[in-house]
């Protein structure tokens, strides 16, 4: 039995996902705060929707996908009914596994997992990182339960903040870029319809030739880059206008966002 302890937007993708990978609903319990929320995932999923006691003393693996802010709180109300033999998954920005197995006050085994929103495609960029107690089998419980809606790379848990700020907001990164390039494509004269559809096409097929090329992005880019032409026009002022720098900035500040949410 698996309990996803607040089913947010998160957690009702990976309940969805799970779903589509052949768990039954039978197989899968939901906690929510709000008594209407409870009632849609009921009707939409045909999951049980129980307390958070109910479902921590009934399932063998609780994920826990409450927002950092709210965690501690949860953890207060379960610890009375979670014994060393759970396995339990924090999906939380920035909460530790040690903040966790602190909380819990037992030597559970505790898996740190960060995601994101492709889950509901099961196009998921999912990292896991081992607590102290959690071993192999613990790992391989988390991953076969992700591994069907993405990606799954396990990391060192020093690098989840950093994981975090990558690839769990990465996709609002791109959801920008495309803004952007729409815009621009509307300041050219083009139809906004017709704009979305080039950018989300050239989007999609220059990250499907990324994954399957094996090339590294920096020869993808020289390939469409000729000497004096369009591309490096276009490159020169994104360069001017220190487009880079700006990235690398801002998944720093994302980094410290998510250390700053999980200490209070």
């Amino acid at each position: 039995m698996i309990a996803i302890l607040g089913a947010g937007k998160m957690g009702e993708a990976l309940l969805s996902g799970l779903l589509r990978a052949g768990f039954k609903p039978g197989d899968i319990m939901a906690t929510t705060r709000r008594a209407e929320r409870a009632k849609a995932l009921r009707e939409t999923y045909g999951v049980r929707t129980v307390s958070n006691s109910e479902a921590a003393k009934a399932a063998d693996t609780l994920i826990l996908a409450v927002k950092p802010q709210d965690m501690a709180t949860l953890l207060a109300e379960i610890a009375p009914y979670v014994p060393a033999d759970r396995l339990v998954i924090t999906a939380a920005a920035g909460i530790t596994t040690s903040f966790v197995e602190q909380r819990l006050g037992v030597d559970v085994p505790v898996v740190r997992v960060m995601s994101n929103t492709p889950i509901r495609f099961d196009e998921a960029m999912s990292v896991i990182s081992a607590g102290a107690h959690a071993e192999e089998h613990h790992l391989k419980l988390a991953e076969g339960l992700l591994s069907p809606v993405g990606k799954v790379l396990r990391i060192p848990e020093s690098q989840q903040d950093a994981a975090t700020a990558l690839s769990g907001s990465g996709p609002a990164y791109f959801f920008y870029l495309v803004e952007a390039m729409v815009d621009a494509g509307i300041l050219l004269g083009m139809p906004r319809a017709a704009a979305l559809d080039m950018v989300t096409q050239s989007i999609v097929g220059a990250a499907v030739m990324l994954r399957d090329s094996g090339e590294h992005p920096v020869i993808l880019r020289e390939a469409v880059t000729s000497p004096g032409g369009t591309t490096i026009a276009a490159i020169a002022e994104l360069e001017r206008h220190s487009v880079r720098a700006a990235f690398l900035a801002a998944i720093e500040a994302a980094r410290d966002r998510g250390r700053e949410l999980a200490s209070g």
